[in-house]
């Protein structure tokens, strides 16, 4: 049952009753069987992971996924950037359609400095409103956006403010072959309670194993994310994208 925090992962104005504005284009144009594209690292081959949704990944090393939700922002990720480049740290971003429509350079640098980039739907919709046909369309035209900017598609999803059922899960999975990213750590840095906080909250939750949750449209959250970083590397952790953390899965 999906309790207040996981319901605060994200915050935007976006509404998920809001009528999409890319059709779907079929069922299977985007399923899993359709994903591939051997010349692309980062596109899928297929689906990623045996379950339907990851909140952590069991590990014997420390390993962690540092993830960025709702961008890409104009100014705030190529900051962000910035600082992951300067430290050798790969990190996943979960984007909006709509964001990745507007900044396709930003989308195209990501990829290009070895970032993982998953999906976050269309308008930040919130699927336990939604029929399974708006869904797909919602996840349809995320991928469209991203595929466009730069010629990969994701191989993982994350749902607006963590909002999703089992049988969404399932199905999402079995059709798209993404299983559903969580998290382990949600600092609520949407509600901005201050960098210390935020870094706090941050590192003294993580563990082996953990997903950890940032959101890239917010300049306090950036401003948090060195402090973070360097804290957690002091600690031993080593930071990988989403799939190669599922792909420790033993």
């Amino acid at each position: 049952m999906l309790g207040a925090l996981a319901l605060s992962g994200c915050q935007t104005t976006k509404k998920g009753s809001r009528k999409n504005k890319h059709a779907a284009v079929g069922r299977t144009n985007f399923g899993a069987a359709a994903l591939e594209n051997p010349n692309q690292s980062h596109s899928s081959r297929g689906p990623l992971g045996r379950q339907n949704s990851y909140s952590s990944v069991p590990t014997n090393g420390p390993f962690l996924a540092m993830t960025f939700d709702d961008g890409p922002h104009p100014e705030n990720t190529p900051r962000l950037l910035d600082m992951l480049r300067a430290r050798n740290i790969k990190a996943t971003f979960f984007v909006t359609g709509e964001n990745a429509r507007k900044h396709p350079d930003i989308l195209r640098r990501i990829v290009a400095e070895g970032h993982e980039i998953g999906n976050h739907t269309q308008t930040h919709a919130k699927l336990t409103t939604l029929g399974q046909s708006q869904i797909r369309n919602e996840i349809i035209a995320c991928h469209q956006a991203v595929q466009s900017a730069t010629g990969i598609l994701p191989r993982s999803f994350r749902p607006p403010y963590g909002a999703i059922t089992p049988d969404q899960k399932a199905w999402i999975k079995a059709e798209f072959g993404m299983p559903s990213i969580m998290w382990s750590v949600d600092p609520e840095d949407w509600k901005k309670p201050g960098i210390n906080v935020v870094t706090s909250r941050l590192v003294n939750g993580a563990s082996r194993g953990g997903i950890l949750l940032l959101h890239d449209i917010h300049k306090s959250s950036i401003d948090a994310t060195p402090g973070t970083l360097d804290q957690l590397v002091g600690r031993g952790y080593q930071f990988l994208t989403i799939s190669q953390l599922i792909n420790l899965e033993g």
